[in-house]
């Protein structure tokens, strides 16, 4: 047997690790160890594995690239912008026959998510590829503008999570990407171009394998995504000019930005020569405004979207107890306390998995709004909880483990927007 000579590199290196059998060339690996996960589509082997409690994703690439691509999700990482958690690069992998075996890139997985693939594999409603979309759109934008340069824009290389009535989209492979100080235009118009080409392709392979409604237009999606881009990065980077009597236009342009999921870090104010005209534009502006303030209020760190919602629930809460007056973070502990947790700890323990928290109180929610108007009178959150378990989440795939997908989607159609 030839002599192996690993090298881990890690932040934090686990040395379980090496008991997995890494003188074995990765698709060959045996079952035991393997999860059983949806994959999607990737030029390189991939094997999920079970490992000391939690999944991670072992992809078999270059040594160059999986330093590379190792650097690159740390960073990413570090500024908070949607992608996977790098655990690590081994190399010096070697067969028991002395072949040399390329190395390989550790990464956690991302639980409860899918790869697009995955998504259409079941019944959805017709809206989910324009939803997609929607989600990769704000994840180019943010990556752009940290500065990455992804390079191969594609519904290949991103997982999705539910993120309320929504899908949030994260970077599941920067093997072509590269960070700079600032994109050019053309960097960010290429990045476009070439996601609008890729997801087209894509979607008319899930057509030709009749995975996607067949109402649905390729080219239509295809050319959403870049209106959706250039709407959210104009309205995150564009200036607007406007007479100085009129500043109220400055916290105007704040708020809506927040709408959005923004948070303005750095806005530059100037005036003209004559001082009658100012003109305002944004200069930093950071993701996850409404999942931040949950976050400072309840300690709940979850989705945008989902804080949305729950932020709206705590708005309601704090009107029907009266409480407009008292201290915001007073009341929202209240909630938790009245409200969140006795809804969520009412779902059995076996059927938790299935479901993040926060998307089990959404769409626990969503139940309430459809089964009081089919009763025609306000049901109580704990009566709706229990109808939720019992006719709706029991019948469920569990996403944490099998990460199968699908909700009651005729009940969710009728849900109002939220």
């Amino acid at each position: 047997m030839a002599q192996q000579n690993l090298q881990i590199t890690a932040a934090a290196p686990d040395p379980a690790l090496l008991d997995l059998p890494w003188d074995v060339p990765l698709v060959d690996w045996p079952e035991d160890v393997l999860a059983a996960l949806p994959q999607g589509i990737s030029r390189h082997v991939v094997r999920f594995v079970n490992h000391g409690g939690r999944v991670i994703a072992i992809k078999e690439i270059g040594e160059t690239v999986a330093y590379r691509e190792y650097e690159l999700l740390r960073q990413l990482h570090r500024i908070e912008v949607p992608s996977v958690v790098p655990v690590g690069v081994i190399t010096g992998r070697k067969a028991p026959d002395g072949e040399r075996l390329e190395a390989v890139l550790v990464t956690e997985h991302l639980s409860f998510s899918l790869p697009y693939r995955a998504l259409f594999s079941q019944d959805l409603r017709p809206d989910t590829a324009t939803r997609l979309i929607d989600a990769l759109a704000v994840l180019l934008v943010r990556l752009h503008l940290v500065g990455f340069y992804w390079g191969d824009v594609s519904l290949s290389n991103t997982l999705f999570r539910r993120d309320a009535e929504t899908f949030a989209a994260y970077l599941v492979d920067a093997e072509t990407g590269d960070m700079h100080r600032r994109l050019t235009d053309g960097q960010r118009n290429y990045d476009v171009d070439l996601a609008r080409t890729n997801i087209i392709g894509e979607l008319m392979d899930l057509s030709a394998g009749e995975l996607l409604d067949e109402d649905v237009d390729e080219v239509a999606i295809g050319d959403a995504l870049v209106e959706r881009y250039n709407e959210l990065w104009d309205a995150l980077t564009g200036s607007e000019a406007f007479d100085v009597d009129e500043r109220w236009r400055v916290a105007a342009r704040i708020e809506r930005l927040n709408d959005l999921g923004f948070d303005v870090d750095e806005l530059e104010i100037t005036t003209d020569i004559d001082g009658t005209t100012v003109r305002i534009q944004p200069k930093v502006v950071d993701a996850g405004h409404h999942s931040r303030r949950l976050l400072r209020l309840t300690g709940l760190d979850v989705q945008e979207n989902q804080a949305r919602r729950l932020l709206n629930d705590l708005d309601s809460y704090r009107a029907a107890t009266d409480r407009q007056n008292d201290s915001e973070q007073i009341v929202a502990h209240a909630w938790v306390r009245q409200v969140f947790r006795p809804t969520i700890d009412a779902v059995p323990r076996e059927l938790r998995r299935k479901l993040e928290p926060a998307q089990l109180f959404h769409e626990i929610l969503d139940h309430r709004w459809f089964i009081s108007q089919q009763a025609q009178r306000d049901i109580p959150l704990p009566e709706a909880a229990r109808s939720y378990v019992e006719n709706v989440l029991r019948h469920r795939p569990d996403e944490d483990a099998v990460l199968g997908l699908a909700p009651d989607e005729a009940e969710l159609e009728s849900a109002p927007e939220t």
